[in-house]
């Protein structure tokens, strides 16, 4: 195994890279996330300990995530004068992202008259004990100096609209807060080596060749219903020290890829790629005592207020589904817990159920303000329907929910609030449709689909399709209630209406292929510009225009922001020929974009499914570099949209194994029909599937799963085929 296909390293320092290596050498472990920055930085450089499920408005301003004050910061000065990459260019510096393990490093070194003085300082965010953080950090010199050092815990944090807390109490350990508007108690706690450290003034050392000197640091975060026991569970915490938590750490982390690492053999360029993806993506899950969703640009800071959107059910929970149950669970439970705030939120607009935030926070009431977007040129602020058009959304919890479901063959949670949340939010889209008596159909007018360029428009082609999808989820969900929980089946059948989804789902409208088998994305769009992206951004003016609503360049054109009817044949593909699929791919790419990074993903999923590897494999790299290169957008009009990207992360990891080993299932079956890359000599997997852990090797076309207990093969088993016919293995050609 390549150690290089574990790390990410810089070799060399540049003060204008902060803000992206701030989101690219992120640590994180669920519960907080610590930006890539350096311990010397501040609220300038954009450091950040960003907490998942807690949220703060500070005045007028919108709703975001919490920044913690910060106890990794620490300063070296030498003679009175603060040496860090902040005052001095250095003679050398490197850093490394352990990705197997989920450590930082750095190592800086400063030349201070003649004498080389070198920082080396590693740190890690707990796996093992989602409260607990730890820093290693040490000081060397080539002759003898005198240095001091400081370290503490920072509260002038970097905030987009706030502060967010005030100080209650603060001692030479401890540092306690209360947010803003909900009064919530915050605590960072902090345990030293060497307690001479916790001098105002700092610690004054002699280094030498032969004696540098080192500290370390432990740090507990409390907040919420854990800051009461923060004293007692944080000295419980840190018993083992730091060397006994950093190998707990590391255990957790081995744990966790032992289940979801991808092996590809013969490119190494796409393993790192897609192994660092999958780091970005599994350590900002929810592991712990937290229910809570993934924010679009996971524990990277408060960019999109901190919500979770539909990124999640459509582009993350696939990857945990398969591997990580549990997470799923909890991705899933975070709906049905926040079901009243869908219910207000469908109250608001005059419907009924369960209308879904576009962007959810921790009550699930929407954070998506009406004005989000203010035009360059004016300076004005943009009137968009992200908030009250998307209605997709509620869709797309049902379809992660049930999937959850299905993928693990447990379907308990319908009992537990599951099925409720599908009834609701099913019976949202009931009251939303609106009815065609002379065509006999039921229509959705006035939305916005995945391609968020066109607004307010009729029967987009994936709303349509994924709402249809959910009424007949909801038609499978009380069956399966029906057969497993008769007893609570019974009662919610006499507390709910059920007698209008069957009519519902069948006269609900979907767009169907045309005589060239193209899928209109709405209605009308046939009808608009026929212009291609070079002549197009011809007509920008601004790098940072936007593209969208009324006066926006691709308003009244055919140009696209994202994959919209290709995001509908990715998630239905086996519901469309591979004539059709080909078609609408070789129609809207040209139109696309890109302008999201959820886009290119459902264009690898698909090409490499209809065997055109060739186009997969170049929409899979942009999406699995996407966090390595930067190469993304960075504002929305003048709205700063930076940060890490976790639905491109999973749209990597479904491209390997939806796309290029061609695993596609249904409620009962399982496939795997491959069409690897000419670069990939081999593709190796683990899945969960239905209760058992499948290992998966693709070689030359040829297929081999083998059970977790060694056994070849599955038992026999219906539900595993292989390129279209039930799964034999050499062992076992009955199966």
């Amino acid at each position: 195994m390549k150690s290089n296909e574990w790390t990410i390293n810089e070799n060399n320092y540049d003060y204008g890279n902060t803000a992206q290596n701030g989101s690219k050498y992120l640590i994180a472990n669920g519960y907080m996330g610590y930006r890539g920055t350096f311990e010397e930085f501040g609220k300038e450089e954009l450091a950040a300990l960003n907490l998942a499920g807690l949220f703060d408005k500070n005045g007028d301003s919108w709703r975001e995530s919490v920044n913690a004050p910060d106890p990794f910061f620490t300063k070296l000065y030498i003679n009175g004068e603060e040496v860090s990459l902040l005052t001095r260019r250095p003679c050398a510096h490197s850093r490394t992202l352990d990705i197997r393990h989920g450590i930082h490093r750095r190592t800086t070194s400063f030349n201070e008259g003649g004498t080389s003085v070198t920082v080396a300082a590693e740190r890690f965010l707990s796996m093992a004990d989602e409260h607990i953080g730890g820093l290693s950090y040490t000081v060397s010199a080539d002759k003898p100096i005198t240095v001091t050092l400081k370290t503490d815990i920072n509260c002038g944090v970097w905030d987009i609209n706030g502060p967010h807390f005030t100080v209650t109490k603060k001692d030479i350990s401890t540092v306690e807060c209360e947010t803003v508007e909900t009064k919530t108690q915050l605590a960072v706690c902090t345990l030293l080596s060497d307690k001479s450290l916790y001098s105002q003034n700092g610690l004054t050392v002699d280094i030498s060749p032969e004696k540098p000197y080192n500290f370390k640091k432990l740090f507990g975060v409390y907040w919420g219903r854990d800051f009461e026991n923060r004293r007692s569970d944080f000295k419980k915490s840190t018993v083992l020290g730091y060397d006994g938590l950093l190998e707990n750490h590391k255990t957790a982390w081995k744990k966790i890829w032992d289940m979801s690492d991808v092996v590809i053999e013969g490119d190494d360029e796409a393993q790192k790629a897609l192994r660092y993806s999958l780091y970005q993506l599994i350590s900002i899950a929810p592991r712990g005592n937290q229910t809570c969703g993934i924010p679009a640009r996971g524990l990277s800071g408060q960019v999109y207020k901190g919500a979770a959107f539909w990124d999640t059910e459509m582009f993350m929970q696939p990857f945990f589904s398969f591997t990580d149950p549990a997470v799923a669970k909890k991705l899933a439970e975070y709906r049905i817990n926040t079901i009243d705030g869908a219910r207000r939120k469908a109250a608001e607009y005059g419907y009924e159920g369960a209308f879904y935030a576009w962007e959810s926070q921790e009550t699930g009431d929407d954070a998506c303000t009406l004005f989000n977007i203010t035009d360059v040129f004016t300076k004005r602020p943009i009137r968009t329907y992200f908030r009250d058009k998307q209605i997709h959304i509620s869709a797309d919890t049902v379809y992660g929910l049930w999937e959850y479901c299905n993928v693990s063959g447990e379907y308990s949670i319908l009992a537990d609030g599951g099925l409720e949340m599908i009834y609701e939010c099913v019976r949202f889209f009931y009251s939303y449709a609106y009815t065609k008596p002379f065509r006999k159909r039921y229509e959705l007018l006035d939305v916005v689909g995945p391609d968020e360029y066109h607004e307010r428009v009729n029967n987009n082609a994936y709303t349509n399709k994924i709402v249809k999808r959910a009424v007949n989820i909801l038609i499978s969900a009380l069956e399966k209630t029906k057969s497993e929980y008769p007893e609570f089946y019974k009662q919610f059948e006499k507390n709910h209406s059920l007698d209008w989804i069957k009519d519902f789902g069948d006269a609900l409208y979907v767009p169907a292929p045309d005589k060239n088998g193209i899928i209109e994305q709405f209605d009308g769009y046939f009808k608009l510009e026929d212009i291609d992206l070079n002549e197009i951004k011809k007509r920008v003016i601004d790098p940072n225009e936007y593209w969208g609503c009324g006066q926006g360049i691709a308003a009244t054109a055919r140009v696209i922001k994202q994959a919209d009817v290709l995001m509908m044949l990715n998630v239905f593909r086996r519901e469309y020929s591979k004539e059709v699929l080909e078609a609408n791919w070789r129609f809207y790419e040209p139109y696309t974009e890109g302008g999201s990074s959820l886009s290119a993903c459902a264009y690898a999923i698909v090409a490499a499914n209809i065997g055109n590897t060739e186009w997969a494999y170049k929409y899979f790299m942009k999406t699995a570099t996407v966090d390595l290169t930067g190469d993304t957008r960075q504002y929305l009009g003048t709205l700063y949209i930076g940060g890490t990207h976790p639905a491109a992360n999973g749209g990597s990891w479904s491209t390997a194994i939806f796309g290029f080993a061609g695993v596609s299932y249904d409620d009962n079956t399982l496939d795997i029909s491959p069409h690897l890359p000419k670069k990939w000599k081999s593709l190796s997997f683990k899945l969960l599937w239905k209760g058992k852990k499948l290992n998966v090797h693709i070689k030359n076309g040829d297929v081999s799963v083998e059970c977790e207990d060694g056994v070849s093969a599955c038992p026999a088993d219906e539900s595993l085929t292989a390129n279209g016919e039930k799964y034999k293995s050499e062992e076992n050609k009955n199966v």
